[in-house]
């Protein structure tokens, strides 16, 4: 299995529709934030950070009719990931120095852009936890509160089971049970959006 996810080539077909609202808004949800997390961190104000949001997935809207599948061809998180650096880019030649975050240069904060390799890594971790959040919130409607309380507190908030199992008035096999019937879920909604758990390493 591979480490990092890969947008659906259903989904990215899918896109290629700008009429189609629901995959647009799925596409949207993981990937904007994560688009607007890297620009941040690159010194970029919040006003900043969502033009270049736009600027980048106007890009993509553009663009996304010519993308073909390819086997031995680049990956589409690869193509999203150049198409953010090179926005980037743009957004900080264009910054005045006193809008640079913590006082530094522009020039400063261009030498801190990492190269398209460590940007795609940036966007493929970024992507994978986006996708998670993202999976959660909408199956956890689908769970009674002591189920969602059993996951979140052991998987997210990363406190033991037998605390929680103590906490809950459960026993530590309920909790287990409980984890991975919404990490199921989990799996399941991620993988509409994404190949993150089909891809073989």
């Amino acid at each position: 299995m591979s480490q990092w996810p890969e947008t659906s080539v259903s989904l990215i077909l899918r896109i290629r529709d700008s009429l189609d609202a629901l995959a647009w808004t799925q596409f949207m949800a993981i990937y904007e934030p994560v688009v607007y997390r890297l620009a941040r961190r690159r010194g970029l104000q919040h006003a900043d950070a969502e033009d270049l949001c736009q600027r980048v997935f106007m890009s993509v809207a553009r663009a996304v009719e010519d993308w073909e599948v390819q086997e031995d061809g680049p990956q589409f998180r690869n193509w999203l990931g150049r198409v953010t650096r090179n926005a980037i880019l743009n957004a900080l030649t264009r910054v005045k120095p006193d809008r640079a975050a913590g006082g530094s240069s522009a020039a400063d904060l261009l030498l801190e852009i990492p190269d398209g390799e460590d940007l795609t890594t940036a966007i493929l971790n970024e992507s994978c936890m986006e996708a998670f959040r993202w999976a959660a919130k909408q199956v956890q409607g689908e769970f009674n509160i002591s189920t969602w309380a059993m996951f979140h507190e052991t998987t997210i908030g990363g406190r033991s089971i037998a605390d929680v199992a103590a906490e809950l008035g459960s026993s530590s096999g309920a909790i287990y049970i409980a984890r991975c019937r919404v990490m199921r879920r989990i799996k399941d909604k991620v993988n509409e959006v994404s190949d993150f758990w089909n891809m073989e390493s």
